[in-house]
């Protein structure tokens, strides 16, 4: 069985948690790879709906082991909450969830320092989750992060800590204004969080090269989306983290010459949720009825996402830069209801059509988008889980963006849970996982 990361290939929010959910039972090991609790992960079992913020999707699946990566940083507060939940609903941890030593922790600072940022940025915000990821990744980069190994020195986080508390006062007093920490007034609580996670703290890295050595097959899950990386996305307005196949690497320690496919989860059409460009995004009714239909709402901030036609230039650029190998489209029933839809197959700045994604920002907030317009199916296509089953009319919208984004298309969602999912016959998925077929539900 190859292993195989999943990349988000368009702002976050295209679905990847269900991807994973969908085909983990064919890996023995899933890694989450970046990120923090500023993901939220959806998977739809039966009637249950759960949402993930940092342990990776796999874990909805007994006897597999889950890692969370080195490229993560954890908020320990939060993270204990979230399993506590998995708990609450039956779900098991021990055994089956492994946290890397070396991941950096979210400190309490780091939240009051994202959020008094923002408040300051006026028109330059970014439109952070607030959850303090960003900063949490500067102090990774500036050498003075705490890791999780920390937490179980006391003598050691004591010192780490002392530093920071000083450094990261004067920051929120002096600059914005803002309220203050103690050291012991985060020690304590911190060193209980310290003692419940022990037992789940290892050296990942370690542990993944002996399971892969011994034939393992290994599932990476990205959190955020290409778009939004931090060397590749429309920065600034990005996340702080690797969220492209690369990331895989350096957030879990394994070597690329150890991953053998990636692939991208794009939605039907395109949302973006924060502040930053969205060539591609709509107001007005056909904006509200791909909100209303596809339920977009931040599964981890609550706020309405931004919606537009689906991206074949983005796409491409987000093939090119992960090395896509196929695609897994979701959220095709949304469209339903359109009697037409769109696919941006350029951008018009300055009288010249583009169509290769641009990097300069000025050109993401002043290009106009080239559409391509297609007829609409209005039939129903939720639930559907064969692919000649697919109105005519759906399948060569399909077909059409497979053809401008240069990437065939493996999977296609057609509702929220397990079940509504079609496996492209003869697709690369198919040929990777000879299994998957009969994993999924009788047709």
């Amino acid at each position: 069985m190859p292993n195989i990361v999943i990349v988000g290939a368009q702002w976050g929010d295209e679905g990847k948690g269900k991807v994973v959910d969908v085909i983990t039972p064919h890996f023995d090991v899933i890694v989450r790879y970046q990120g923090g609790n500023n993901a939220g992960h959806t998977v739809v079992v039966g009637r249950e709906k759960f949402v993930l913020q940092t342990i990776p999707s796999g874990i909805l699946h007994p006897g597999r082991r889950n890692i969370i990566g080195c490229g993560v940083v954890i908020n320990p507060a939060a993270l204990i909450d979230e399993m506590e939940s998995l708990v609450q609903r039956g779900v098991s941890l021990d055994g089956n969830l492994y946290i890397s030593k070396n991941a950096h922790v979210v400190m309490p600072y780091h939240p009051a320092l994202d959020r008094a940022s923002e408040s300051k940025a006026g028109k330059h915000r970014i439109g952070t989750t607030g959850k303090g990821v960003g900063p949490a990744y500067a102090d990774k980069t500036a050498r003075v992060g705490i890791r999780m190994a920390d937490l179980l020195d006391e003598r050691l986080f004591r010192e780490k800590l002392e530093y920071n508390v000083q450094q990261k006062n004067r920051l929120l007093r002096e600059i914005y204004d803002a309220e203050s920490f103690t050291v012991e007034g985060i020690l304590g609580p911190y060193l209980r969080y310290a003692g419940w996670l022990a037992p789940y703290i290892t050296d990942t890295a370690l542990l993944l090269h002996r399971w892969m050595e011994a034939g393992s097959s290994v599932l990476f899950e990205g959190a955020q989306g290409t778009m939004l990386d931090i060397d590749h996305g429309t920065y600034p307005f990005i996340t702080s983290s690797s969220t492209t196949a690369g990331g895989a690497c350096t957030g879990s320690g394994v070597p690329p010459t150890k991953i053998d496919g990636v692939v991208g989860i794009s939605k039907a059409y395109c949302t973006r949720v924060g502040e930053g460009p969205f060539p591609t995004e709509l107001r007005g009714e056909i904006a509200d009825l791909l909100r209303t239909r596809g339920n977009e709402f931040g599964s981890v901030t609550g706020r309405p996402r931004r919606c537009g036609w689906v991206d074949a230039i983005g796409l491409r650029y987000a093939a090119r830069i992960n090395g896509l190998d196929t695609l897994a489209i979701t959220k095709l029933d949304v469209l339903d209801a359109c009697d037409t839809v769109k696919i941006c197959v350029g951008y018009n700045y300055d009288d010249e059509v583009l169509t290769d994604f641009p990097e300069e920002e000025r050109i993401w907030h002043e290009a106009e988008p080239v559409y391509e317009e297609l007829s609409g199916w209005k039939t129903s296509t939720a639930g559907l889980r064969d692919y000649e089953d697919l109105p005519t009319k759906a399948r060569e919208y399909l077909a059409r963006l497979s053809e401008l984004c240069g990437v065939g298309i493996s999977l296609v969602s057609t509702g929220p849970v397990r079940d509504e999912t079609i496996l492209v016959n003869d697709s690369t998925l198919a040929h990777w996982i000879p299994g998957l077929r009969s994993s999924l539900p009788p047709h």
